[in-house]
């Protein structure tokens, strides 16, 4: 019998090398694309329920007992990133054909999308912090390709900043494992958390966890580190930036959860204290960002960075509450991000601009797409009883239990300007009168609302549902606060 662990890294591997033989083939190419994210969503859907009803799955690759082999687990936070990465692609490969990428779907668009996912189901599920920088450069290679689809000149001006600051943050990554590897001999992460706990978390193993912080940190854009995201994510087809604001960063943020919840929580006054003032700046920052820009895609861009802030801010505060409002607010954003990068690309072609100056009156020609953006600028900013509340609520009863009170009353003026960011897009460019935008030429937007639609409902599902999705979630934070689980469940001891 073949171990559910394997799948998620290995289906999407196998559809990238099957559509790179019908690459010339764009309808083949897509209607194969749009069977293997309905097979991958399947099959991680049934690895969920298999892990919330039979616990951590294991793979020992190769026949190597661990931690002498590389070691795949797939327990209940990584059986949540899963299915949530498999419900994005879902929407993508079905919003691609009509998403504007012409000849771009002719330069292997379709298999650098799985190499993309494979990257990030591995990332979710690799036991092994060096295999774990082996998935971060697949898809980091993956996202390479995506980002020059078309080769246009802004594409590569912006592409090269984001290869560079990817390459030295990689660099880093590697010296970091490297140094770990020095100190306690082992890169299987249970091994690690068991010998850190022996040791007791030194000086040099602290300094390890910085610098490991610091390459996360730059994959996820924190403050200060998130100056590449905004352009870089705004210059593909919309299909692609909703790959990456859904996916990428969340995959420095999953790093982030699983070394500091499982290694490094010996010295939690010094590494965790950290996150809730870096948090609070990437909250502040982000924001403004967001209000300072009037290009609509821009304005989703930087709302990526205080969403990363809310997350963090979980992990630094480190407890139960805190650390189930991450989890459920990251699932959440992951989607809902999606949804508004797929949107705003359909707003910007309808309109024929991405300048909010120059729309007006939209609601009238499009009456769909304005009611959809201001869902999602509730579902955003965490108005109930939609999923973003349900998150931010339990970061806040986290944040008071520990009595910080400042990064409370930051998060919650952050949701506040939040929506406004958001629905200044729905007031500046979809009211007004019906004839403020002259000449505009009424465009269909035929397959590109279902995929939006279809996010969207899951995002209300996760808040009006919210009483079966919390318990998971909780038992994911019990899960990480108890490190030796993990261990166990891969060590076998």
């Amino acid at each position: 019998m073949i171990n559910l662990a394997v799948l998620p890294i290995v289906l999407p591997l196998l559809s990238a090398i099957i559509l790179v033989f019908f690459n010339s083939k764009v309808r083949i190419s897509r209607l194969l694309t749009k069977i293997f994210s309905l097979i991958g969503f399947g099959v991680s859907g049934y690895i969920a329920w298999y892990v919330i009803e039979n616990g951590t799955i294991t793979l020992e690759t190769g026949g190597w007992v661990a931690p002498f082999g590389i070691i795949l687990v797939v327990d209940t936070l990584a059986a949540a990133l899963l299915l949530t990465t498999n419900i994005v692609s879902v929407a993508c490969a079905f919003y691609a054909p009509y998403s504007g990428l012409g000849e771009k779907e002719n330069y292997y668009f379709y298999p650098f999308f799985f190499f993309l996912i494979s990257g990030v189901s591995g990332a979710f599920i690799t036991g092994d912090l060096f295999n774990l920088f082996v998935f971060f450069e697949v898809l980091l290679m993956a996202s390479y390709a995506l980002i020059v689809l078309g080769g246009d000149k802004v594409q590569f001006r912006e592409s090269i900043k984001y290869l560079l600051i990817n390459l030295f943050s990689s660099m880093l990554f590697v010296t970091a494992i490297a140094f770990l590897y020095g100190v306690v001999g082992t890169v299987n992460m249970a091994q690690i958390a068991e010998r850190v706990a022996e040791v007791d978390q030194q000086g040099i193993l602290t300094t390890i966890a910085f610098l490991l912080f610091f390459v996360f940190a730059t994959k996820a854009a924190l403050f200060p580190l998130y100056y590449w995201l905004p352009n870089s994510y705004i210059v593909p087809s919309p299909v692609i930036s909703a790959l990456f604001g859904a996916l990428l960063t969340k995959v420095g943020v999953y790093s982030i959860v699983r070394v500091f919840t499982l290694i490094f929580v010996h010295r939690i006054e010094l590494t965790h204290e950290f996150f809730i003032w870096i948090a609070g700046l990437s909250m502040i920052f982000g924001v403004i960002g967001a209000l300072s820009t009037n290009n609509i895609k821009l304005i989703i861009a930087y709302n990526i960075i205080p969403a990363i802030g809310y997350m963090i801010m979980g992990i630094g505060i480190f407890n139960q509450a805190a650390l189930s409002g991450s989890i459920y607010y990251l699932v959440q954003d992951m989607i809902v991000k999606a949804a508004l990068f797929l949107l705003v690309g359909v707003i910007a072609y309808v309109a024929g601009t991405s300048d909010l100056r120059k729309m007006n009156g939209l609601i009238h020609h499009y009456p769909v797409l304005g009611w959809l953006l201001f869902i999602s600028a509730f579902v955003l900013a965490g108005i109930p009883p939609f999923s973003g509340f349900i998150g931010k609520l339990l970061l806040l009863e986290g944040a008071f239990r520990n009595e910080e009170v400042i990064i409370a009353i930051i998060a919650l003026i952050t949701s506040l300007l939040i929506l406004y960011s958001i629905i200044k897009i729905f007031i500046r460019g979809f009211w007004g009168d019906k004839d403020a935008m002259k000449g505009l030429t009424i465009k269909s937007t035929k397959g590109l609302i279902a995929p939006i639609v279809f996010l969207l409902a899951i995002t209300v599902i996760l808040g009006v549902g919210a009483e079966y999705f919390y318990p998971i979630s909780d038992s994911i934070a019990i899960y990480l606060l108890d490190p030796d689980v993990y261990i166990d469940s891969v060590l076998k001891e």
